[in-house]
């Protein structure tokens, strides 16, 4: 039986995606809050949540995994400062707020964060 596939494709081929994916990623982890339309938040909150929950484990094959994907300053703040917090919760650690339609495209726009 044939099942579906997970994710959006956002317009781009694999090698794209992954690679929107990371730069996505790594400015939310070192800005902390990014604005980008709402496809595109909530296939980067799926991933950073996964990376975020790799992190707590913080050992050292999940920073090996993480250093694949990242720059060594986002690995250390990703392990050192933002996975800490998270510590107690067990998921959930983004929010997505949406803005409105973009005025040139009339794109859906979003807010994603992370949760204090």
């Amino acid at each position: 039986m044939r099942k579906r596939k997970r994710g959006r494709k956002l317009s781009r081929k694999r090698d794209q995606r992954k690679a929107l994916l990371k730069a996505l990623a790594s400015a939310l982890f070192l800005r902390e809050k990014i604005e980008t339309t709402e496809a595109k938040a909530r296939e980067v909150s799926i991933f950073v949540e996964k990376q975020i929950t790799r992190a707590k484990i913080s050992n050292l094959s999940s920073r090996k995994l993480l250093a694949k994907k990242f720059s060594p300053e986002i690995v250390k703040k990703l392990v050192n400062e933002i996975a800490p917090k998270y510590k107690e919760r067990k998921g959930g650690y983004t929010r997505i707020i949406k803005l409105g339609l973009r005025k040139s495209d009339g794109a859906k726009m979003a807010i994603i964060e992370l949760v204090k």
